[in-house]
């Protein structure tokens, strides 16, 4: 059925509802991803779509599963879904758990999203009611499986997203066994922001027949960014962070570091400092995150300190810049990082700090993006060696290798000298403790 109020392109093949919904929304005219994926998804073909979180790609593929369920007419049953849609982290399940109150608000379809660090059991009422979609992260997804709480046998649709992202956190291993227990006749979407050999492996051993759509990353974007970046000193860092901070003009911002625990020190100097800061990463319990992303939506919180994995999903309009901490090991996060600031047509500022173990790191995006990122060198901690650093200096130093663990000796036979073998032993002492005898003897007392 046409639907001529909620746009033009593809969006006139939603049913009225759908359509209303994506309206009201704001959208009018569809990404790519949306309009060479949703007429075949429409037919019931199964996907493979390479595209970054930014793309629309949600919507690509939740419309056409809503306007499945909606003709569908059948009641959500308890325990097992008709639609899996299996995502990498918490931020992401929650996003697309949006992404179905937002799309099916006029419609009746039911859903669930079920994630660990929070407790099981509203997850668990969730599901005896009964849903039509079940969007999950796959550890707890298994955990309940096991537990007899949710039943997989009745899926029609099954969404893998961000597949590389899940092989980069090691869930290989639980993607398969979630997929044995999926129904063999199904519709199968798989989508990867890379298609690396391990990911098309994966693809073959879940698609049949798919039609492909591949959208490259966005360039225009990076194009609209203002990118600098400032060599520093690994130990100038935190310094440069609050010398950056005191510019009034940085209102809402994203920093990104490689490890956890610089993230935790990155947010407690900010605020140290009387910026509004929260750290969002693995090691942070679910309400911890989803009370951090929260207060930085609504600009309770100015900076959001994250890990690349932690902030996967997160999306949020109007982010003024976006600071690199730490460079980024993979030339293509550079460009989903700095992304996050230039959204619907938006400029955005992007700021890297480069110490000279990085400098091989900042070439490599330099290849990628095609630009000669401009230098900063008026800062107060500006560093010549971390800018000229070359060869060995510009990598990296190897990671120590800790020794292998001595195993523990068996405790030794009473009787038995517990020293390492080909060691003498000390002499034993040959003096006899006298017996004691009726009547007394030498040596008695």
């Amino acid at each position: 059925m046409n639907n001529e109020k909620c746009g033009g392109g593809v969006f006139a093949r939603l049913l009225p509802e759908i359509g209303r919904a994506v309206s009201e929304a704001g959208y009018t005219t569809p990404s790519p991803i949306q309009e060479q994926s949703i007429p075949s998804l429409l037919e019931g073909r199964d996907m493979i779509g390479c595209a970054q979180t930014g793309t629309g790609k949600t919507a690509a593929f939740m419309l056409p599963i809503l306007q499945f369920l909606v003709k569908g007419k059948r009641r959500a049953v308890s325990k097992k879904p008709r639609v899996l849609i299996l995502a990498p982290t918490r931020e992401l399940a929650a996003q697309i758990g949006d992404s179905v109150d937002k799309y099916g608000t006029h419609t009746p379809i039911t859903h669930a999203v079920v994630f660990g660090g929070v407790g099981q059991n509203p997850q668990v009422r969730k599901m005896n009611s009964g849903v039509h979609i079940l969007v999950a992260t796959p550890g707890r997804l298994i955990d309940l499986v096991n537990q007899g709480h949710i039943d997989l046998s009745g899926v029609e649709i099954f969404v893998l997203d961000e597949a590389d992202r899940m092989l980069d956190m090691g869930f290989i291993h639980d993607i398969k066994k979630v997929i044995a227990k999926l129904p063999k006749k199904k519709q199968s979407l798989f989508y990867s922001a890379t298609m690396e050999a391990p990911v098309v492996k994966l693809s073959r051993s879940l698609i049949q027949n798919p039609v492909h759509v591949t959208i490259e990353a966005e360039q225009p974007a990076v194009e609209r960014i203002i990118q600098k970046v400032m060599f520093v000193d690994k130990k100038d860092k935190v310094k440069l962070i609050r010398d950056v901070f005191s510019n009034k003009e940085l209102d809402r911002v994203i920093v990104f570091t490689q490890m956890k625990h610089v993230a935790n020190k990155v947010c407690q100097t900010l605020e140290k400092h009387g910026v509004r800061a929260a750290a969002i990463h693995g090691n942070k319990g679910q309400t911890a995150r989803t009370r951090a992303l929260a207060d930085f939506k609504s600009g309770k919180v100015q900076a959001l300190v994250a890990t690349d994995i932690a902030a996967r999903g997160i999306d949020v309009d109007s982010i003024s810049h976006v600071i690199n901490y730490d460079m980024p090991v993979e030339p293509e996060t550079y460009v989903h990082r700095i992304g996050r600031t230039a959204r619907a047509g938006a400029d955005g500022d992007a700021i890297s700090f480069c110490s000279g173990p990085e400098r091989s790191y900042l070439n490599q995006i330099q290849k990628l993006i095609r630009i000669d990122i401009p230098v900063d060198m008026e800062h107060e901690f500006h560093c010549e060696q971390s800018m000229n650093a070359k060869g060995a200096d510009a990598k990296p130093a190897p990671k120590k290798q800790r020794p292998p663990r001595r195993k523990k000796t068996a405790a030794a036979p009473e009787g038995r000298s517990s020293q390492p073998s080909g060691k003498k032993r000390p002499p034993r002492s040959r003096r006899r403790k006298s017996k004691s005898r009726k009547g007394g003897s030498s040596g008695s007392v």
